[in-house]
């Protein structure tokens, strides 16, 4: 803006000083004409029309400009220029008129001299080159000037802008790693009065932030010490049930209140990760863990087929979050069918994603179906909301549905990064 401000006033100077100084160098020339004719005129009139009047005129127009001519009373031409009586200009001055003229070819004055003898008449002329003397120098030196003060507004105006912006890209730049999870970034308090009272509310904020994420965790692990303690004693209360039915439905009860603390407090605990430079190879976190649970589906007798691209591929999600997604829904399939029921789990890229499917030859999803938000009717459904939430928060999918197989299908895409 002070570029642009100081372009505009020195365009607004320069032009009219360029023209200025044209129109002092054509008065200058002119000015230098009228003295002369002025000049000649005395000496025309003090001197007869003879050789030693002819020799002074010669005289001064050897010199530099302007030229000079006179036309005598007896009609002589004198000096340079060529002068006849024919010549609309010189009419005009034997009629008595003095005048200058200024066109294409230059400029012009004429004087009439009135003697005894009649009319004379001295013109002096010069050229447009000696017009425009010295114009080009001075149009030189004041473009130079005025580049010279546009190129000092634009040093002085950067280095003030640099005072404004650099402090607030720095504060910016503490934001983006607060948002990415490193809590531990702090802004320096520097700079115009805004921006420090800008860095030192983004730093309260950090604060605030840091004090209430640890008191949640502390909240959420006394929570699990004191659920873990009644849910030990529901354990050994539905062990001692005397009817086998009543205690295996009680027992299950059990288990998924277990599984539904445990991912409670395990998904409490996580530390915030930078999901916006998150990447692992996906195809090597999946195939790491179905290995690690193919060991109890062979010890259950589950056909477990797993299909993966045989070459990595990169996705915006870190390998732990992948790890604990995949965990979760391989872990439903175990929980919530039979033994020996069968499991698939693929993956391709599609579409600049990664799809993952894991689907089952189980009964599928109680009836009514998945809930909008992820969850299983009939279940807690934390498992699959922490996938959920897990598949959105990178930026992917997540759906539910019927395998073909028969039973419960989810499918989860992530973004694949280049």
């Amino acid at each position: 803006m002070v570029l642009a401000t100081t372009s505009a006033v020195v365009v607004a100077f320069v032009i009219p000083l360029c023209l200025l100084v044209r129109t002092m160098a054509q008065d200058r020339a002119m000015a230098a004409a009228d003295q002369e004719a002025r000049n000649v005129a005395i000496l025309v009139a003090s001197l007869p029309d003879g050789e030693q009047l002819a020799e002074l005129v010669s005289a001064l127009d050897a010199r530099a400009a302007p030229s000079t001519g006179v036309l005598t009373a007896g009609g002589r031409q004198l000096g340079a220029g060529g002068l006849s009586a024919d010549d609309p200009e010189v009419r005009r001055a034997l009629a008595g008129e003095a005048f200058r003229v200024v066109d294409g070819s230059g400029g012009r004055t004429l004087l009439p001299v009135v003697g005894a003898d009649g009319t004379a008449v001295v013109r002096t002329s010069v050229t447009p080159e000696q017009m425009r003397q010295g114009v080009v120098a001075a149009w030189t030196g004041i473009l130079g000037l005025g580049l010279v003060l546009l190129l000092g507004t634009l040093v002085v105006s950067a280095r003030l802008g640099r005072r404004v912006s650099d402090p607030l890209r720095a504060v910016a730049q503490t934001a983006h790693r607060l948002r990415a999870g490193d809590l531990a970034a702090r802004a320096t308090v520097a700079g115009t009065e805004e921006t420090v009272e800008l860095a030192a509310a983004l730093n309260g904020l950090a604060e605030r932030t840091t004090e209430l994420l640890m008191s949640e965790r502390a909240a959420v692990a006394d929570l699990s010490h004191r659920l873990r303690t009644p849910v030990t004693a529901l354990r050994l209360d539905a062990e001692a049930v005397e009817n086998p039915a009543l205690a295996q439905r009680m027992a299950e009860h059990v288990r998924t209140l277990q599984r539904s603390i445990d991912a409670i407090v395990t998904e409490a605990r996580r530390p915030v990760r930078d999901v916006l430079a998150a990447r692992c190879d996906g195809v090597g976190v999946l195939r790491d863990r179905t290995s690690f649970w193919r060991a109890l589906a062979e010890e259950q007798d589950r056909p477990f087929t797993v299909r993966l691209p045989d070459h990595p591929v990169d996705v915006a999600l870190a390998g732990e979050d992948l790890s604990d997604l995949v965990d979760v829904l391989i872990d439903n399939v175990f929980a919530h069918t039979p033994v020996a029921t069968a499991v698939r789990l693929t993956a391709e890229p599609v579409g600049g994603r990664l799809r993952v499917e894991v689907a089952d030859a189980g009964p599928g999803f109680p009836a009514g179906g998945p809930a909008a938000d992820g969850r299983r009717l009939g279940t807690s459904g934390l498992g699959l909301e922490i996938v959920r939430r897990t598949a959105l928060g990178c930026g992917g999918t997540f759906a539910t549905g019927e395998a073909p197989e028969g039973g419960a299908l989810v499918v989860v895409e992530v973004p694949v990064r280049s």
